[in-house]
């Protein structure tokens, strides 16, 4: 067995083994505070965290998106999105997105388990869906989504060096994220928490 098998094996123990339900919207903190208070219930999302089987080892799947995207654009982001109706759950709903994005098959992946939900100051509610994915073909970026693709090792995801401070400031206040810099690629916001936290998680080491 390999070390990167037996990560997953021992991630596997500690991962949800069905989608969280999601917390009453009054008990919820978002990642950061808006300037004013959220008009709507808080929109549940999924995103995947694809463990991606390479002959040299396990990468990490992330999607670089369009320019032309009116919310995040050019940021880097894992697949994912709104966890729609017709979505069985969130796993179903982070694979869906996954081949609508980068061509995925949703016979490649096999869903390890489910992360707690995170909520964001843009009032989203995210379940993060974590796969082992053996891809039977290249993934091939929607032009109307995501601008590129790219893999990061999963060996540098679990090194706690690989890992920086963000900073940006939003209206008048600064905030913090983490940050990882890989090959040309800026992490921060939203993926980069998720990153770190799954990180946390598979080496059992609370977050800093």
């Amino acid at each position: 067995m390999s070390a990167d098998d037996a990560i997953i094996d021992r991630l596997v123990t500690r991962l949800l083994s069905v989608p969280p339900e999601l917390p009453a919207a009054e008990t919820l903190v978002p990642d950061w505070a808006p300037e004013r208070p959220f008009a709507r219930p808080p929109v549940p999302a999924a995103v995947l965290i694809a463990l991606i089987r390479r002959p040299e080892g396990h990468t990490v799947l992330y999607t670089e998106r369009s320019p032309d995207l009116r919310a995040h654009s050019g940021q880097v982001a894992f697949p994912g999105g709104k966890v729609d109706a017709g979505d069985s759950d969130a796993g179903a709903a982070a694979l869906r997105e996954a081949f609508e994005e980068v061509a995925m098959e949703r016979r490649d992946a096999r869903i390890l388990g489910f992360m707690p939900t995170y909520f964001t100051g843009t009032n989203y509610l995210i379940t993060p869906v974590v796969a082992v994915v053996e891809p039977s073909g290249p993934f091939v970026p929607n032009p109307g989504e995501v601008h590129s693709v790219f893999e990061v090792p999963l060996s540098r995801i679990l090194n706690p060096q690989t890992y920086g401070e963000f900073r940006i400031k939003r209206d008048g206040k600064e905030h913090r994220t983490w940050q990882i810099d890989h090959d040309g690629h800026r992490i921060w916001g939203i993926t980069a928490n998720l990153t770190r936290r799954f990180r946390d998680l598979a080496m059992d080491e609370a977050a800093a």
